[in-house]
C-alpha cells in the first residue's frame, strides 16, 4: 500500500474578512401575504415531490409513486384554491334567502285619503285677501287730484253778461267721459235748475266740486268715488251755448272761488284760454 506524502503549506496564513454586504440596494419588494401563501403552498409541493421520487427508487414500489400523484393531485387543488382572486376572497357573503327577500316588493301603509272641502275655506280667504290688496295696490296708485274733463278751456271765472260766472268750462264733444276731480262722495245727480242735470261731490275737507250741463250721470247719490272714477259724460243741457262742462268749487260748501288756483295748487291746468 503506498501512501500518500502530506505536505505542509509554508504560505502564511492570512485572514479575508468576509465583504460587507450592502442591502436594499436591489432588493425586491416584500411580496404581499397572498404572495407569500403562495410560495408555502408551492414549497411544499415541491417538497412532496421530492420525497416521492425518493420513495419510487428506495422502495421501487408502485404504490408510494400512486401514494405520490394522490398528494400532488390534492396539493395542486390546494394551490388552484389558494389562487382565488383577492377581490373574491374579501366578497360578502350573500344567502339566496336574504336576496330574494329584498327584490320582493314591499307594501306600504298609506293614509286615508283627507277630506279636501276643509281647505275650500282658506282658499277662498286668501282670494279674499288677493283681491283686497290689488284694490289697495290699485289705490295707492291712483293720483289725489285730475282733470275733470279732458277738452279746451274757453271760459274763465267771473263776470260774463252783467251776472257772475261762478266756474270755468272745458269744451268738449257730447258722450266725453267727466270724472270726479278727487276722493268724495256724491250729493246730488239729476236735474238742476240752470243746468239742465249736473254731479255734486264733498270731498274730505268739506269742500264741493259741481259738474254741469251733463248728458248722463252715472253715480248716484250716497256712492263713494275717487279721483278719476267716471260720474258723467258732457252734455249740453240747460241754458248752454255748446257742448262743455261747467266746473265750480265752493270752499266749506258756499264760498265760490276761481277753480283755475285751486286746480293749479293741486298741479292741474286748463291751458291757455281760447274763444
Amino acid at each position: 500500500m503506498i501512501s500518500t506524502p502530506t505536505y505542509a503549506s509554508s504560505a502564511p496564513t492570512v485572514d479575508v474578512e468576509s465583504p460587507v454586504r450592502r442591502s436594499g440596494a436591489h432588493r425586491l419588494p416584500t411580496p404581499p401575504s397572498a404572495l407569500k401563501g403562495r410560495a408555502a403552498v408551492l414549497a411544499v409541493a415541491a417538497g412532496a415531490v421530492v420525497a416521492a421520487g425518493q420513495a419510487v427508487v428506495n422502495d421501487g414500489s408502485s404504490s408510494a409513486a400512486d401514494h405520490s400523484e394522490v398528494a400532488l393531485a390534492n396539493e395542486s387543488s390546494a394551490i388552484g384554491t389558494t389562487a382565488e382572486p383577492q377581490a373574491a376572497q374579501f366578497a360578502p357573503a350573500t344567502s339566496t334567502a336574504a336576496t330574494t327577500e329584498a327584490d320582493a316588493p314591499q307594501v306600504l301603509n298609506v293614509a286615508a285619503p283627507t277630506d279636501l272641502s276643509q281647505f275650500s275655506n282658506l282658499l277662498a280667504k286668501g282670494q279674499r285677501f288677493s283681491d283686497e290688496r290689488a284694490a289697495r295696490e290699485a289705490a295707492a296708485r291712483r293720483p289725489l287730484f285730475v282733470l275733470p274733463a279732458v277738452g279746451t278751456f274757453t271760459s274763465n271765472f267771473g263776470t260774463r253778461w252783467g251776472t257772475l260766472h261762478a266756474g270755468v268750462d272745458i269744451a268738449a264733444p257730447i258722450g266725453t267721459p267727466i270724472v270726479a276731480v278727487a276722493d268724495g262722495k256724491v250729493i246730488d245727480s239729476g236735474p238742476a235748475s240752470g243746468f239742465g242735470m249736473w254731479v255734486r261731490l264733498q270731498h274730505a275737507d268739506g269742500t264741493i266740486t259741481v259738474y254741469g250741463h251733463i248728458d248722463t250721470s252715472t253715480v248716484t247719490v250716497g256712492q263713494q268715488v275717487m279721483a278719476g272714477d267716471q260720474i258723467a259724460t258732457v252734455g249740453n243741457r240747460g241754458f248752454s251755448t255748446g257742448p262743455h262742462l261747467h266746473f265750480e268749487v265752493h270752499l266749506a260748501g258756499e264760498n265760490k272761488i276761481d277753480p283755475l288756483p285751486w286746480l293749479a295748487s293741486r298741479g292741474i291746468s286748463l291751458g291757455i284760454e281760447q274763444d
